[in-house]
């Protein structure tokens, strides 16, 4: 089984809402009967919520508001894959610190939550001169480490 969607949205966090109710509807016609737990969903809505805002805030940062983001969510028989396109400058997360226990900073943990949230996460440039976070959540029961 595969089930496929897109959505293309202003670089704008006030359409936050909008992206959460079409990930809510894929959940409802594509993820119902599906083993998938209210865990998983949560933390696959979470990582959707922080790639977007990430998205607007950083990359996007300085580019007008009506640059778009595209997302795209993918479902097969045992994980679902989420795309967010952005328009901004080519960036390293790897460059990032990992945050200390205990450190309290101003900001930069959102990679380091996705890396938490997803089976796996890359941050890429792809040839159409777009980046591309791709965020992969596996089943519970055939869960990857990654």
């Amino acid at each position: 089984m595969l089930n496929y969607d897109r959505l293309t949205v202003k670089s704008d966090l006030t359409i936050l809402s909008q992206v959460l109710g079409w990930l809510d509807r894929f959940y409802s016609q594509h993820l119902s009967g599906l083993s998938w737990s209210e865990y998983q969903l949560n933390c696959i809505k979470l990582a959707v919520t922080e790639g977007f805002t990430n998205a607007v805030r950083h990359a996007h940062e300085g580019l007008p508001p009506e640059t778009t983001i595209d997302i795209e969510l993918e479902l097969s028989d045992n994980q679902i894959e989420i795309r967010i396109w952005d328009c901004g400058k080519p960036f390293n997360p790897d460059s990032l610190p990992k945050p200390k226990p205990g450190e309290l900073k101003g900001g930069g943990y959102g990679w380091h939550l996705l890396r938490r949230l997803s089976d796996q996460v890359v941050y890429e440039r792809r040839q159409n001169e777009k980046n591309c976070l791709r965020l992969v959540k596996y089943r519970l029961q055939e869960a990857k480490s990654g």
